[in-house]
């Protein structure tokens, strides 16, 4: 990832996931719907009711809701993925709310997403993308502000991204976003490496009453020659009581592909440390519904597959937590 780049996209995002999942996404397709589930072991299904914490949207219709001039439309991949899109992939599977995260494409401009989520009461919460936090004159604890009035409830915020390496949050500008989210109960969501988390420590160390998500697992990925000592460096933050991890983007760390059985020993260590009342479970949609992806995979790893979680457990991660986090 660059720092330019919070959440890459096409091309380079799949250069992203080479570097931080062990393998290349497979050639985005307009997504189908989803096939019915299937149950993976005798533990009887959930009821629904559940919660996607981490989704992107966007539209073909660049007119009305022009790109940032970063990016390219061919380098929209998939070339759509409205709400609509999404519901023929999750409503099958019980899951009705989603947390919506700005997409890189637009960068500052939220307006499609509070769209959204306008033409969809109830349905979805919003995680902001906070953009050029370091350049000359930002001032991004403002516009945090200002769209948390505008019904926003997170705000991502990529590793490295002032490109100062392992001191990355040393900006001013860093330690003003951890205070508006201490005052406000904003969330600070974060797309960081293992080696990106020792600032996050530190930085809510200093202001231990800020919200904040670790996105993807601090994407950990299996095949990792250093997986035992970067999964510590996650582990560490379950000491700082309002810290919470999203389990998902299945697709990018698992070595073998679905049914992503490969990923459990990992998901079983950072919810019995964290709670599961500090996980919540992420499809990462578009990307997770990518062949030989589904979204049906995804779901099952925690609703069937995980057995050395309760049924009330994979409740937790399906819905309660981000319901108290996003949805109150």
């Amino acid at each position: 990832m660059t720092p330019q780049d919070i959440h890459p996209a096409g091309p380079n995002r799949r250069r992203f996931l080479a570097a931080s999942a062990g393998g290349a996404l497979a050639a985005c397709s307009s997504p189908q719907p989803e096939p019915e589930a299937s149950q993976a072991s005798e533990e009887p299904a959930l009821d629904g009711g559940f919660i996607d914490g981490h989704v992107h949207v966007w539209t073909p219709d660049t007119e009305a809701y022009p790109i940032s001039p970063k990016f390219e439309k061919a380098g929209m991949k998939p070339p759509s993925f409205t709400p609509e899109e999404l519901f023929a992939h999750c409503r099958p599977l019980g899951v009705e709310r989603i947390n919506l995260i700005q997409m890189s494409f637009y960068q500052d401009d939220h307006r499609y997403m509070l769209d959204m989520m306008a033409s969809h009461p109830g349905i979805f919460a919003g995680t902001g993308l906070l953009t050029d936090i370091t350049a000359d004159g930002a001032r991004p604890a403002d516009r945090m502000r200002e769209l948390g009035d505008k019904g926003l409830k997170a705000f991502r915020i990529g590793g490295r991204s002032s490109a100062d390496g392992p001191g990355w949050m040393e900006h001013p500008n860093f330690k003003e976003l951890y205070k508006v989210a201490s005052e406000r109960g904003l969330i600070l969501s974060f797309l960081v490496n293992p080696a990106d988390l020792a600032e996050v420590e530190r930085l809510c160390t200093e202001f231990p009453d800020a919200p904040v998500i670790i996105d993807h697992l601090a994407r950990l990925r299996v095949a990792s020659p250093t997986l035992a000592e970067d999964t510590e460096k996650l582990l560490r933050l379950a000491d700082r009581p309002k810290v919470w991890v999203k389990v998902g983007a299945f697709y990018a760390l698992s070595a073998d592909g679905p049914p992503y059985v490969d990923l459990l020993p990992l998901i079983q260590r950072v919810v019995s440390t964290f709670g599961a009342e500090r996980c919540m479970w992420e499809s990462d949609c578009p990307f997770q519904v990518q062949p030989p992806n589904t979204y049906a995979a995804s779901v099952e790893l925690i609703r069937d597959r995980a057995d050395f979680l309760s049924t009330e457990q994979k409740r937790q991660l399906l819905s309660k937590t981000a319901e108290s986090l996003l949805f109150t």
